[in-house]
Order: structure tokens, then sequence, then C-alpha cells
């Protein structure tokens, strides 16, 4: 009976661990990595200039591990769309983070894939960016929300693909 229940915990918690395990994308140095960190504004860590609550969600965020070493985090679930959506509730805390570790020679970045505040707070999936999105545009699917975003629209528009003026995008 004691063998049969610490099996069934076992494969209960290789389950947990599973459900929340960094997919590999293939990228250069990437490591399926899962770190305790905490969640900081990059322009407040670099040069002094802090917002309150990491300026609401209008800056760049990053990861300040316990060895002073600060990495961007992005994302990968949702293209284009950075991490700022899924973290901005962890600003000034401590996480713990699943995704990949591009340890990048030139710039070393953390995709995020799964939260959970740290030590042991409940696992999502960081894809609150396309929620976001959606919310804001009626409810549309996020899929490739940037062919989508009346934003992006307006900017091609105005400045042209890629700022090339009367460069019209593909079909």
């Amino acid at each position: 009976m004691i063998k049969k229940l610490f099996m069934t915990a076992s494969i209960l918690t290789a389950s947990a661990v599973v459900a929340n395990a960094a997919s590999e994308w293939g990228i250069d140095h990437e490591k399926k990595t899962r770190v305790e960190v905490k969640v900081v504004d990059l322009l407040c860590e670099i040069t002094g200039n802090c917002a309150a609550e990491c300026g609401k969600g209008k800056r760049q965020l990053g990861f300040l591990f316990d060895d002073g070493k600060l990495v961007p985090a992005v994302k990968n679930q949702e293209p284009f769309a950075g991490a700022t959506n899924d973290l901005i509730k962890f600003c000034n805390k401590r996480i713990v983070a699943d995704g990949l570790m591009i340890s990048n020679p030139k710039m070393p970045l953390f995709a995020v894939q799964f939260t959970r505040l740290a030590p042991d707070g409940k696992w999502s999936r960081a894809n609150q960016f396309g929620k976001d999105w959606s919310k804001a545009n009626g409810g549309k699917k996020s899929g490739q929300w940037f062919r989508q975003d009346p934003r992006i629209k307006k900017t091609i528009k105005e400045q042209g693909v890629f700022g090339i003026p009367g460069l019209k995008p593909e079909s």
C-alpha cells in the first residue's frame, strides 16, 4: 500500500513538473531553465530612472539574479509581444520562472514560458499579452495580432513598412 501511494505521488509530481516544463525552440545558445529571480524595471536598474510600479506596464522588465546579473525577459508564445504583460504583477517581487535561458555572448535573454510567485505560488502560462490584446480589440483572436493591430496599421500607413515611406505590406 505504501509503495503504491509513493508511486502515485511520484507520478503526480512528475506530471506537475512536466506540465510546467519549458519547450525548446531551437534557438542558438538556448537551455531549458527554471530560475528564482527578482522582476525589475530594466531602465531603473541600469540608469536609476525609476517609475512607480515598474512603469505600470510601459517599460521593459527583466530578471535580477542573486549574483547581480541583469537579464532582459522576453516572450516566445506570442510573436513580437514581450513579457511585460505577464511580469508586471510581479514588479519588484521574487518569482520562479520556467523558460529558455538564451546565453548569447552578445546579449543574454530569458524567454519566459511559465511563472509563479516564489517560493511556491501557482504556476501560470506566460500568455497574458494575447488575452489583453484580444480584450482590447473586441475579442479578436490574437494569433497574428500584429497583422490586425490598429496601432501597427496606422504606423505602417504613416511611415511605410520598416519605416520606408511608400513600401506596402505584402497581402
